[in-house]
């Protein structure tokens, strides 16, 4: 079976919740999440595994402690693990992450800005 298409647009429009990204689909061990961003976000890194951000639309900013990188629609980075980092957007901003599932969104920082496991739409 080839299974069904995804449309990215349609899974967007099911949830209007920030910083709680939503599993669409997995490729071996990786997850693709589709997450909504809007204000800042936590300081925090992944010891153990990059983090792939594509903006699907709008505009976010990735700050480091020495450095920043801007991202619009259409825009990939990678974050290289270990990094530490913090997502910000001062508008709503749609974006798809890839990377290992059971990556936790707030890496070692943990708090009220962890998003439940596991949500698939």
């Amino acid at each position: 079976m080839h299974g069904k298409s995804i449309n990215l647009q349609d899974k967007l429009a099911k949830f209007s919740d920030h910083w709680s990204p939503k599993i669409i689909a997995q490729m071996n061990d990786y997850h693709f999440k589709l997450v909504k961003f809007q204000g800042d976000f936590v300081w925090h890194h992944h010891d153990d595994t990059d983090e792939v951000f594509i903006v699907l639309e709008g505009e976010m900013t990735i700050d480091f402690k020495t450095d920043k990188v801007d991202l619009k629609t259409g825009d990939m980075f990678v974050v290289p693990k270990g990094t530490g980092h913090k997502p910000f957007a001062g508008q709503e901003c749609k974006v798809l992450l890839v990377e290992p599932a059971g990556t936790v969104n707030t890496g070692d920082a943990g708090g009220g800005m962890t998003a439940e496991q596991d949500v698939w739409i």
